[in-house]
């Protein structure tokens, strides 16, 4: 039996376990504080921890002992909310922003309503989070795979709620696999008001050194990306590259408008990169209801976290996003499903293929119909 776990066989590892949880599990405890945590770990050498009560997001993460994110000092922080949503930044690998509004604070300007940073989400507690080794694992055999291999499912629903206000319920369940280092992310946001529903859900994806360092790049199949505001602007010429680590450092954001496959429901990927280009992280995910990328690069010091951000809008705030026709409506019973994975690539030639495959989707690819940017490029 080879020290691989992509070469590990179904009946290989039936002969050798009678308990799977040597191989990939999720284990569920409560912090000091009170936060549940839910560490989720695989023989793929891939590890991370989850935060039931901040909206079941992913904070600390590890690929064989290399960390993947940024932490903020003191996290993981119990959800309050009396502090900001800045003093609430976990870091971490994943920070939901929705769902009814993504961007800076603002006041509705019909209503009169206060709405913080990247909205109320991350303060959300999950509720019925359900980690059942013998009935949520599952032998799975995909077109481009050998070997059968094993996932581990993890299901949660989170309700974001206010009487006389929206109603929105999230079926959230995460995917992890024994053989290969990745994780999927499928939501299902359902409007259960009745009423019409703003929907803006954005997927913070944070990453941190050694995966972000000077000389790193991403590589997205991009038919165009647009600079925010003027800070972008005076880093326009360099936006695939990061730098070292500088005080003082002005965090700048992209707005990318991609390119995907012509075949039929086909996936966006980007991909980071280190300088070496023999270790990566790819970002794949569903442009049918994703149709959005924003890039936050923020190489400061000390700070040093910057963001992979698909998402069905870009971080303008709910006002912006309605007046710039980019605000999707939930319809009362209407449901929307998304798909986020993240893969770490270990090997040039794991890089090499898939930097590979998004610069071939870039040449050869469409752009993404429902992305709508031109305001930016005046």
């Amino acid at each position: 039996m080879p020290i691989d776990p992509q070469q590990w066989t179904e009946s290989e590892i039936q002969r050798h376990t009678l308990d799977l949880r040597q191989f990939i599990e999720y284990r569920e405890s409560t912090l000091p504080n009170g936060m549940r945590i839910i560490d989720a770990r695989s023989a793929s050498g891939l590890s991370f921890t989850l935060l039931p009560d901040r909206g079941l997001d992913i904070w600390s993460a590890h690929y064989k002992g290399i960390p993947l994110t940024w932490l903020s000092p003191g996290s993981p922080h119990p959800p309050d909310y009396g502090q900001a949503w800045l003093q609430q930044f976990n870091g971490g690998l994943l920070t939901t922003c929705g769902l009814a509004h993504v961007g800076p604070p603002e006041v509705d300007e019909a209503t009169g309503a206060r709405r913080d940073l990247h909205g109320n989400y991350t303060r959300l507690r999950a509720q019925d989070v359900y980690v059942d080794t013998k009935l949520s694992g599952h032998w799975i055999t995909e077109d481009h795979d050998t070997h059968r291999r094993y996932e581990l499912e993890l299901n949660a629903t989170i309700y974001e709620s206010s009487l006389f206000g929206y109603q929105y319920k999230v079926q959230r369940k995460y995917w992890l696999s024994m053989h290969q280092p990745d994780i999927g992310i499928r939501d299902v946001v359902t409007n259960i008001g009745d009423q019409p529903a703003p929907l803006m859900l954005l997927y913070h994806i944070n990453v941190g050194y050694p995966l972000v360092q000077a000389g790193a790049q991403l590589v997205t199949p991009h038919e165009r990306v647009y600079p925010r505001d003027a800070a972008a602007r005076a880093g326009f010429d360099t936006w695939s590259r990061y730098e070292a680590a500088l005080p003082g450092y002005a965090e700048q954001v992209f707005f990318h408008k991609l390119m995907t496959s012509r075949q039929e429901n086909a996936h966006v990927q980007v991909l980071l990169t280190n300088a070496q280009e023999d270790f990566g992280f790819k970002v794949t995910w569903d442009p049918a209801t994703l149709p959005y990328l924003t890039q936050w690069k923020n190489t400061r010091q000390g700070i040093y976290v910057s963001g992979i951000e698909p998402g069905n809008c870009i971080p303008e705030g709910q006002n912006a996003a309605r007046k710039n026709n980019r605000l999707q409506l939930l319809q009362p019973g209407e449901s929307v499903e998304t798909y986020v994975a993240m893969d770490v690539l270990d090997g040039s030639d794991s890089v090499k293929a898939h930097k590979d495959g998004i610069l071939s989707t870039q040449r050869d690819g469409q752009p993404i119909a429902a992305c709508h940017l031109d305001d930016y490029g005046s």
